[in-house]
């Protein structure tokens, strides 16, 4: 990779991690008191879903280590936003579904942020979205690749 690819592929990176962290500090500020953003996507995740999943499963849908996901799903389910129930077919697993005030709390939650993205989407305009998403989606399926 010659220098001018290097800097490119920095600049990249750069301003990927840099709207990142953006898009996370206001998607904090937004959420309910208490959600973090991971309760957030958990939750999201499960509702989309529409059925049960293991935390193994979750974990590798998040790309985070099973710790981290057990940690977020004992606080959803302290909440009362999940219920953790065994595996009938395997007493070691745990099967996981989101709670009807889960899905009032996931409900609330996209109603926050839903104006904060919506006014993000509106200022670049709904066309440079649509040219990004293909791109920003093949970049993430080559890193999950790798």
């Amino acid at each position: 990779m010659d220098d001018a690819s290097n800097a490119l592929a920095v600049t990249l990176f750069s301003e990927i991690l840099t709207a990142d962290q953006l898009v996370r500090n206001r998607l904090s500020r937004v959420l309910p008191k208490g959600m973090e953003i991971s309760h957030f996507s958990v939750l999201n995740h499960l509702a989309r879903a529409g059925s049960e999943r293991s935390p193994a499963q979750l974990a590798r849908s998040f790309h985070v280590t099973r710790g981290a996901m057990t940690n977020t799903l004992s606080k959803l389910e302290w909440a009362g936003y999940i219920h953790i129930r065994p595996d009938w077919d395997d007493a070691r697993r745990k099967m996981v579904a989101i709670s009807p005030a889960g899905r009032q709390a996931r409900d609330a939650a996209l109603a926050a942020i839903s104006p904060m993205i919506g006014e993000l989407v509106s200022e670049l305009g709904e066309a440079k979205v649509r040219a990004i998403l293909p791109i920003l989606r093949e970049l993430r399926l080559k890193l999950e690749l790798g």
